[in-house]
């Protein structure tokens, strides 16, 4: 019964948060499961793109990357990269893409997008190059307002994403966010998305399950 009521809610919810995200020149889908999910992105990339991505855990969670690798499509490998070099030529590449794909480490409720990053490379290309950015977010990644995202991305997103590295950083070790200043940290750069002044550009689909960190 009690998942039953947390669909309800989060159908419900999303209808809000599409409603937003439409006074804010982007699109909004709501998908009830990963597979309904991934038909939904794959219907709106057509064969033969090109397309990037970030970190972007949702994405490998819902089966897209592997659909999108076994399908007529240029999948930009960033992890392909045998060094700096590389990897910044694939940044570049990127940036050309027809589709990024991302996922949100916060939304609100009214449709404003939080990311956080520590090179830059997600965020630059949300904010700009590729011709049209794709965003998978877990009904877990909205909040009530602006600064509940940020506290979000800052205090369980990155915290989170930070186990995944061998860095040196406060986060990684106490598991909670210290605000630190550390070389390896991974919140250097926050991007706000609260409009898209190209109104076909930002695609998000909401999906009523907990994906991502």
């Amino acid at each position: 019964m009690k998942s039953e009521m947390v669909k309800v809610m989060y159908r419900k919810k999303a209808q809000t948060v599409i409603k937003g995200l439409s006074s804010r020149h982007m699109h909004g889908y709501y998908a009830e499961t990963k597979e309904e999910a991934l038909r939904i992105i794959l219907e709106l990339i057509p064969e033969g793109s090109s397309i990037g991505y970030g970190g972007v855990a949702s994405a490998d969670e819902i089966g897209l990357k592997e659909a999108l690798a076994a399908g007529n499509y240029h999948l930009i490998r960033r992890e392909a990269a045998a060094n700096e070099k590389e990897r910044h030529d694939i940044y570049k590449q990127i940036f050309d893409a027809d589709f990024f794909l991302s996922g949100v480490n916060a939304m609100t409720e009214d449709g404003i997008i939080v990311n956080i990053d520590g090179n830059g490379n997600r965020v630059s290309a949300i904010a700009y190059g590729p011709k049209k950015v794709i965003f998978i977010a877990g009904m877990n990644k909205v909040v009530k307002d602006i600064d509940a995202a940020v506290t979000r991305a800052r205090t369980i997103a990155a915290p989170t994403n930070a186990q995944r590295f061998d860095y040196d950083t406060p986060c990684r070790k106490t598991g909670t966010c210290m605000n630190c200043k550390s070389p390896q940290s991974i919140c250097d750069d926050i991007l706000i998305v609260r409009n898209s002044m190209n109104p076909n550009r930002m695609h998000v689909v909401l999906v009523g399950e907990e994906l991502g960190y």
